[in-house]
C-alpha cells in the first residue's frame, strides 16, 4: 500500500484502538512496548504529543573504546570525530512521517536532545522512541518535540555508544521493529505493528474508534458535558 495512504489510515488513532485490533487480527500481547517508555509530555489540548507513522530504525551499542585523556580542545576535536565517524547522523535517511524508533542498549544516555531533535523534524520525521533516555528536555517539551523514552539522562553519545546500523531490525521496548512497520504511540505508550497487517489493524482500529467516540458522545449529552474533539 501507498506510504502516504497507510499513514493516513492511521492518522488520530489511539494506542488502545491498535491493541484492540491487533487481537483481532492474532496478535494479542504483541507489539506493545515496555511501559516505562512514556512521552515526554502530554498535550491534553491538542494531542499534540500523538505520533504515528512509518518506523525508521536505528542501533546503538555499547563502546569498548577507550577514550584517552586529553586537554578541552583535543576533547572538542575528540567529539567530533566520534559524531561523525563513530556516531554519526542519519538525517539523510529520514523521509516524511517517519518516527525515529532507536535501540540504545537501554543505557543511560541522553542522545536525543534539543539540537538533533530539530534536525530530525527538519527533514519530515514526526517524533521519536527510544528505549534509553533524553536529555535537554525543558527546551524539547518547549520545542513540542514528541519524545517517548525510559528516563530522562544527562550524558552524551561520545565515549559511551556506537551506531550500528539503521534501517535494520531492532529490540526496542521488548518488541521487534522493522524499518516501516507503523508506529502508534499516545499517552498509554506505544505500539508497533506488523507492516503486514498495518492495513488491517488500521481498519479495525478505527471502527473500534468511532464506536467509543459514538458511545461518548451520548454519555456527554446525557451528563450536560460540551462536546470536545475526541467526541465530534
Amino acid at each position: 500500500m501507498d506510504r502516504a495512504k497507510l499513514i493516513k489510515m492511521f492518522e488520530g488513532l489511539r494506542v488502545s484502538d491498535v491493541c484492540d485490533a491487533m487481537d483481532m487480527v492474532g496478535l494479542m500481547d504483541r507489539g506493545l512496548m515496555n511501559r516505562k517508555i512514556r512521552a515526554l509530555f502530554r498535550d491534553t489540548q491538542a494531542f499534540s504529543h500523538r505520533i504515528c507513522g512509518p518506523a525508521l530504525t536505528a542501533r546503538y551499542v555499547p563502546t569498548n573504546r577507550e577514550v584517552p585523556k586529553m586537554d578541552p580542545d583535543a576533547f572538542a576535536d575528540y567529539i567530533k570525530h566520534w559524531r561523525k565517524e563513530i556516531s554519526p547522523g542519519f538525517y539523510g535517511k529520514v523521509q516524511k512521517g517517519d518516527v525515529i524508533v532507536m535501540d540504545a542498549a537501554e543505557m543511560d544516555v541522553g542522545f536525543i536532545g534539543s539540537g538533533n531533535s530539530l534536525g530530525w523534524r527538519s527533514k519530515g520525521a514526526v517524533g521519536v522512541v527510544t528505549n534509553g533516555g533524553a536529555r535537554d528536555t525543558d527546551e524539547l517539551i518547549k520545542q513540542g518535540w514528541p519524545v517517548y523514552c525510559r528516563y530522562i539522562s544527562r550524558s552524551f553519545k561520545p565515549g559511551r555508544l556506537e551506531l550500528d546500523g539503521v534501517n535494520t531490525s531492532i529490540n526496542c521496548g521488548g518488541v521487534l521493529v522493522r524499518p516501516g512497520d507503523m508506529i502508534v504511540a499516545d499517552g498509554d505508550g506505544v505500539i508497533c505493528v506488523p507492516i503486514e497487517k498495518a492495513a488491517d489493524v488500521a481498519r479495525l482500529a478505527r471502527h473500534e474508534l468511532e464506536e467509543d467516540k459514538a458511545s461518548r458522545r451520548r454519555s456527554y449529552e446525557e451528563l450536560g458535558i460540551p462536546l470536545d474533539n475526541t467526541v465530534k
